[in-house]
């Protein structure tokens, strides 16, 4: 009996540890997709570095009541999915909310984005937003802007000096 007890402590430590360690944790419920779609959704979660689990719901309770996160609790009903990501925020969202698209069984419940319980429409938000690459590629074009303005400036004054001369 003993023994049953440490897994299941074990498990909700494994949860909490996650839960505290992600940059972003999205719940889902997954009811009516079939094994392929499950499949599919794994994949493309994999591919971008994020864990795609199912827990028992009291034990991700247990979990959220030992962060501190219990308005998690209301959401925890049902079969849910977590989907874990350690490095982009993102991502998870980015590709749930894709998938959710495409595939009307899958139902994003509720979302912690850096410690903190977020709605279903701040995780569609976040969804909306530019991957990593993509933002480093609007700074980066934000930051030339002047530079490039400059030069184009500087060559019309040069080349109308050259008129000028001419």
């Amino acid at each position: 009996m003993s023994s049953i007890v440490e897994q299941k402590k074990q498990l909700v430590t494994e949860i909490a540890d996650k839960l505290r360690d992600s940059q972003s944790t999205i719940f889902v419920d997954y009811r009516g997709l079939d094994v392929s779609e499950v499949t599919e959704l794994r994949k493309q979660l994999r591919d971008a570095n994020v864990e795609f689990r199912v827990y028992k719901n009291t034990m991700t309770r247990r979990a959220a009541e030992e962060l501190e996160l219990t308005d998690l609790n209301e959401h925890l009903v049902g079969p849910t999915a977590i989907a874990f990501s350690n490095e982009d925020v993102v991502a998870p969202a980015k590709i749930l909310n894709n998938f959710a698209k495409n595939h009307e069984a899958l139902e994003i419940k509720t979302g912690v984005i850096e410690g903190g319980v977020v709605s279903v429409e701040k995780i569609k938000e976040l969804a909306d937003l530019p991957n990593r690459e993509g933002l480093l590629s609007m700074l980066l074009s934000v930051l030339q802007a002047p530079m490039r303005n400059m030069a184009l400036a500087t060559k019309a004054v040069a080349d109308q000096k050259e008129e000028q001369g001419a």
